[in-house]
């Protein structure tokens, strides 16, 4: 029982940040506050319904099907299409239920904008790193067969990867960002494939932007400490005159 306090108090500063910005939100805005994710959710599951179709399987192919072997322009101009376009091979409920998850509580805590620019970022990463991947070969580091550049990306899931692993990042919730990288991991060891190598590179990019915006907060808080011009505050230095007068006086910066 002497271990249930400590539970508690490990819980509530490891998703305290997260749950107080998700009830904010909510309470703000109430399912307003969702648009962004209901939007994802239903376009999800209407390329899901459209392509398991006769007539609708080429048409998602070609708006949102990425593939390294693309040209590079094509990549980009379905890149954002294929966010949504979930695999044909798993089962679509799975994605439907992270996509509300993760794009929910990333929506709440970040904003719609700076969510969909966090998963455009993951998605456009994992793609990125096909196609280097391919060009270092598979006897290069982190190098792909030539094979995978037939392969489709993997479409939502590198997005949620992401942005799941942001989230955690920018709330504190470190313990929980950490199991995700680890799954990642795990999956590439346990199954190597495109799709696997995809969520590390999208993890990758989404790490860096977390230490870039670090640093700048940091340099930001320095030169707010150094009032910009190498001072102690934004104001001019003080002078004191409730010292001794005369050749001994005395000058006092704070």
């Amino acid at each position: 029982m002497s271990r249930l306090p400590a539970l508690r108090r490990a819980a509530v500063r490891e998703w305290g940040p997260l749950v107080t910005a998700v009830r904010r939100g909510l309470a703000g805005r109430g399912v307003r506050a969702l648009a962004l994710t209901t939007g994802a959710v239903a376009l999800t599951a209407a390329v899901q319904l459209t392509q398991n179709q006769a007539w609708g399987y080429r048409p998602v192919q070609y708006l949102g099907a990425v593939r390294a072997e693309d040209p590079l322009w094509l990549a980009l101009l379905r890149t954002p299409l294929s966010l949504f376009v979930p695999a044909l091979d798993l089962p679509v409920w799975g994605a439907l239920a992270q996509i509300l998850l993760v794009f929910g509580v990333a929506e709440l805590c970040l904003g719609r904008w700076r969510t969909l620019a966090v998963a455009y970022l993951a998605t456009l990463a994992g793609t990125l790193y096909a196609r280097i991947g391919i060009a270092l070969g598979p006897e290069g580091f982190l190098g792909l067969p030539a094979s995978d550049a037939q392969v489709v990306d993997t479409g939502p899931s590198a997005a949620v990867v992401g942005l799941a692993v942001y989230v955690c990042h920018q709330r504190r919730a470190r313990f929980t960002g950490a199991l995700v990288v680890l799954a990642m991991v795990v999956e590439v060891l346990v199954k190597d494939n495109l799709a696997g190598r995809e969520h590390l590179a999208a993890i990758a990019a989404v790490l860096v932007v977390c230490r870039v915006r670090e640093w700048r907060g940091r340099r930001r808080v320095q030169d707010l400490g150094a009032g910009g011009d190498g001072t102690r505050s934004g104001a001019p230095p003080m002078r004191s005159w409730n010292f001794r007068r005369g050749p001994a006086q005395r000058t006092s910066w704070w």
